[in-house]
């Protein structure tokens, strides 16, 4: 079956259609990186840190051959090439979409086609060192039960991997499986199993695990208003729509919502990519553990429009994206109340500072880090970081675990640390190098933050680590 490829903007369409506020607070905006069309082609999705501190990410096109690839970079804009896709007719994947750290300290993500059964995308593992290793492939029978086009995956507290398909299943429309370490591979939702795709369609992102450990995400399409819900799913796959889009007159509500974060209180955030009440340009918004929905936001051109990537929650509590339009996009900061700041505007055009940036990702020194889409120099995107003067942080992998599980500590200045807690619960560890120490989940130990005892001073996780049962 031969299959057409679509940049990311191009994908993003399909899953829709099938008073600049100043700072008083230190800033500062650098570009790291310029990317060849080599070295990467279009970035897809933010930045992660590795174990070994470094930044890494993949480009949609780029890379040797032009199927993408995964880089790396230093925190000072070192970029190197970690691997080239569609190497061998393309059954390793090509288009890479997203990548995550595992909790074994390798890398997994996705591609939106290749792979040895009809071109449908994969999940890959891999290596520190770039070794690649195919854990599934989509569209393994005809007609693709299984999925097509896979776009994200996160691993749950139970160590399988939980993601979507933007279309394929059973109605064409998506799906939301499980995939073990292993690899063996179960849907456990087909979208557009209800009359008129009523439980919504195509979804554009994996779904988060919240803190009672149900996954939460969106579906770009459908649902009772035709654009896009906000679900539940259970581990076992009992799904729920908690919202429908566009339920308020003239979608003031948004349209086409993306990736959600949960904070410590049970709040959900997101971005819609379009809608609202100022020329359809997007909104913000959260959805309290009551099943509360509340506009924070609505975009208009002049502070950024169509945030096409999700919210993070830094280590102040306040929220910080981007927005893809608005004059080349924007760098926000918005606060859980709905303060909204312009913190950084990109320009259009390739000679400036880049342009359509896309998430942010804060590092353990807690500075942002991100890519843009296009601009810069050559024209192919490029790296910057964004500092806000907020305090340095430890991050762990998993989120959460069971007492006894070993967890991944992640940081800066680690040699030398003389203690780690969870939630003041004192925890045996070994640092394994300045940026990176395991511990284990001490008897007794409750959901709150990790706390690391460095040279420098006491570092803290961001988000709180949850204990599970």
């Amino acid at each position: 079956m031969k299959t057409m490829r679509f940049p990311l903007q191009i994908l993003a369409a399909l899953a829709i259609t099938f008073s600049l506020a100043v700072s008083v607070q230190a800033q500062t905006f650098t570009v790291l990186s310029v990317f060849n069309g080599t070295n990467a082609n279009l970035p897809a999705g933010p930045f992660i840190q590795g174990t070994n501190g470094d930044l890494y990410s993949v480009s949609y096109y780029g890379g040797t051959g032009g199927g993408g690839n995964a880089f790396y970079m230093t925190p000072a804009g070192k970029t190197t090439d970690l691997y080239n896709f569609c190497l061998t007719d393309c059954t390793d994947g090509a288009n890479p979409t997203s990548i995550i750290l595992g909790k074994d300290g390798n890398f997994y993500g996705t591609t939106a086609y290749g792979g040895s059964n009809n071109g449908g995308g994969v999940v890959f593992k891999m290596t520190l060192g770039g070794k690649d290793t195919t854990l599934y492939t989509f569209c393994a029978t005809s007609n693709c039960p299984d999925g097509f086009l896979p776009s994200g995956i996160v691993q749950g507290s139970n160590g399988n991997f939980y993601g979507t398909a933007l279309v394929g299943g059973a109605y064409g429309a998506g799906t939301i499986f499980d995939l073990t370490s292993s690899g063996t591979y179960k849907v456990l939702y087909n979208f557009c199993t209800r009359k008129n795709c009523n439980d919504g369609s195509n979804p554009v992102a994996p779904p988060i695990q919240a803190s009672n450990g149900n996954f939460y995400g969106t579906a770009s399409n459908g649902g009772s208003q035709g654009s896009g819900v906000v679900y539940e799913i259970t581990p076992a796959g009992s799904y729920k729509v908690l919202y429908n889009f566009c339920s308020q007159a003239n979608c003031t509500d948004g349209a086409s919502p993306n990736y959600l974060v949960q904070d410590a209180s049970g709040n959900f955030y997101g971005t819609a990519l379009f809608g609202g009440t100022l020329g359809g340009y997007g909104t913000i918004f959260k959805i309290t553990p009551t099943n509360q929905f509340i506009v924070l936001h609505t975009f208009q051109d002049s502070d950024g429009a169509n945030p096409a990537s999700g919210l993070i929650i830094a280590n102040d509590g306040n929220l910080y994206g981007t927005t893809y339009g608005g004059g080349g996009g924007k760098i926000f900061q918005i606060t859980p109340a709905g303060v909204y700041t312009v913190l950084y505007p990109f320009c259009s055009g390739n000679n400036c500072t880049g342009n359509s940036p896309n998430g942010l990702f804060q590092r353990s020194d807690g500075i942002f880090y991100g890519t843009t889409q296009f601009g810069g120099q050559n024209g192919y995107g490029q790296a910057f970081s964004y500092s806000y003067n907020l305090s340095p942080l430890v991050e762990t992998v998993p989120v959460a675990g069971k007492v006894g599980a070993r967890v991944i500590i992640l940081g800066n200045g680690l040699t030398g640390s003389t203690s780690v807690a969870f939630n003041g619960l004192s925890a045996a560890f070994t640092v394994v190098s300045d940026t990176e120490i395991t511990a284990t989940v001490p008897t007794g130990a409750t959901t709150g933050t990790v706390s690391v005892v460095t040279p420098a001073g006491t570092r803290n996780s961001n988000p709180a680590f949850r204990v599970t049962k």
